[in-house]
């Protein structure tokens, strides 16, 4: 991006963040403030074990060391943030430390974009124009400005770190690139749901990609280790050392939560939990006297219950073995012999594992589609074929719609209408595969798709709450999760016939 059209986009962006600051903040919010207080105030072998709230510390340990190091300034911004007994403490000092926090390390994103850019100019040259236009659709998405700005996360930042291990790949600086996956794992394990995409790569790439022999090839795996187990060390060594594995284990992955999230993620589980609801009421019809379903089943969006009506429950192992299965595309994007296993090839494959996750992973949270995105955008930006820009626009429109009901408050409505909106005009118009814009390389079937979330947003928004509210109150959800599903899955199968076999 040039310097004034990077100026346009950092000042549009912190525009926008800004009038939205008096907006609706969620409970991550105080999630991040008692990590703050957590951190400045306990000794290290207190954060994993501190529970004075409910919103305890349940991030890898890099991440702690962030809070770590915001929880400084904080305590010099206002003291009363860092006070582990000041529980939902949210003055405006507080407030504006917190947001400004967000806004602020979102720059690591937008520097990741500069150098990927730069990256994929030398590799894979397309129109400079696109190039720009994409990197700034990415840091100024829907997602992030919803999520991190107005339910308040910091999804900016550490996919700015995704971005800058991409980066570093495309410079061909493989063992960098390592190395800031590696940090990535340790500031949020999520990612871990794409390393089978870094651990190919790097294998055969680095590993087996280079000239010489055994011992070459033995020097450059045991180079790798290295850089991998120090970072991995640094971070969790000194947790490991207070002989807290089993406990830092227990809080990063608790699966004791159910299989869905209180909103449906739209992902394949979301339909099976509607196909379940759907078979209760046929079967309601069918035989009037016949049992109802459980009072608590999962198919009414609460968290911890995985028990169906009539399918068959799903245990964590089977999200596991799906997950796993749909990584296959991803694996063989970088695993084919007559193809070249190069960078783009690493972006392609981190694509479709952040993908597959999403849609076959347990407890999956509907923020998560942002992981999949983010790393699209970077190949929509260097000559995308048609069909690439097409499932990126089918993918964008029903992910971001997906996270519309985040912003449940009457205020929000118009704000998060507009922001959806705005952004797809921009990325129909402007995104282009040749000389065709996105919308006019999406076949007739995708744009009714994509057109189709208008009047679902007039029945989700305006007239299921009102006539639904009593009987049905997670009807509006449960539409939403459903119809943006169907655009998720079709994503994924075009991405993957894409990726594997267009050259």
């Amino acid at each position: 991006m040039l310097a004034a059209n990077e100026a346009a986009v950092l000042g549009a962006g912190a525009a926008v963040k800004l009038l939205l600051w008096p907006a609706y903040r969620s409970t991550d919010f105080e999630v991040h403030r008692n990590w703050l207080a957590i951190t400045a105030s306990l000794p290290l072998r207190e954060w994993y074990y501190e529970a004075r709230s409910e919103w305890t510390l349940d991030y890898p340990p890099l991440f702690a060391w962030f809070e770590w190091a915001l929880a400084h300034a904080a305590r010099l911004w206002d003291p009363r943030i860092v006070a582990v007994d000041n529980l939902g403490y949210a003055a405006a000092s507080c407030v504006a430390f917190q947001r400004l926090t967000v806004l602020v390390s979102e720059l690591v994103l937008f520097a990741a974009l500069r150098r990927a850019l730069r990256a994929l100019a030398r590799i894979r040259p397309g129109p400079p124009a696109q190039a720009q236009i994409a990197a700034a659709l990415v840091f100024l998405s829907p997602g992030f400005l919803l999520v991190d700005h107005v339910h308040f996360q910091y999804n900016g930042f550490l996919l700015g770190v995704l971005v800058y291990s991409l980066a570093l790949a495309l410079e061909g600086r493989d063992l960098g690139a390592a190395a800031a996956f590696a940090a990535l794992l340790c500031l949020k394990h999520i990612f871990v749901y794409v390393a089978p995409a870094y651990f190919v790569y790097l294998l055969r790439h680095y590993v087996f990609g280079g000239r010489g022999g055994a011992a070459q090839r033995l020097a450059r795996l045991a180079r790798l280790a290295a850089v991998v187990c120090a970072v991995l060390c640094a971070a969790l060594g000194p947790f490991v050392a207070l002989g807290q594995a089993r406990q830092l284990a227990a809080r990063l992955f608790p699966f004791r939560r159910g299989l869905c999230h209180a909103f449906w993620a739209p992902n394949a589980w979301a339909l099976y939990v509607a196909a379940d609801r759907a078979l209760a009421a046929a079967l309601q019809l069918a035989r009037p006297g016949a049992r109802p379903p459980p009072p608590h089943a999962a198919t009414r969006g609460l968290v911890g219950d995985t028990r169906f009506a009539v399918l068959p429950d799903v245990p964590p192992l089977a999200t596991l073995a799906a997950t796993l299965a749909a990584l296959a595309p991803a694996c063989a994007v970088l695993l084919r012999r007559r193809r070249p296993c190069g960078p783009v090839q690493l972006v392609q494959a981190v694509v479709l594992c952040a993908h597959a996750a999403f849609l076959f992973g347990w407890h999956v949270h509907e923020k998560a589609v942002i992981l999949v995105l983010a790393p699209l955008g970077l190949l929509v930006a260097a000559a995308p074929s048609p069909r690439v820009l097409r499932m990126h626009a089918v993918l964008s429109v029903a992910g971001f719609y997906a996270l519309l009901p985040l912003l449940f408050g009457a205020q929000e409505l118009p704000i998060k209408a507009a922001v959806l909106l705005l952004w797809a005009l921009c990325s129909l118009a402007l995104l282009r595969a040749g000389p065709a814009s996105a919308w006019a390389c999406l076949t007739r079937p995708e744009r009714l798709y994509i057109a189709g979330h208008v009047p679902l947003f007039a029945l989700a928004e305006l007239v299921a709450p009102s006539l639904f509210a009593r009987r049905l109150p997670f009807l509006p959800l449960a539409l939403v999760s459903v119809y943006t599903a169907l655009g998720v899955v079709y994503a994924w199968l075009g991405l993957a016939r894409a990726f594997l076999c267009e050259p």
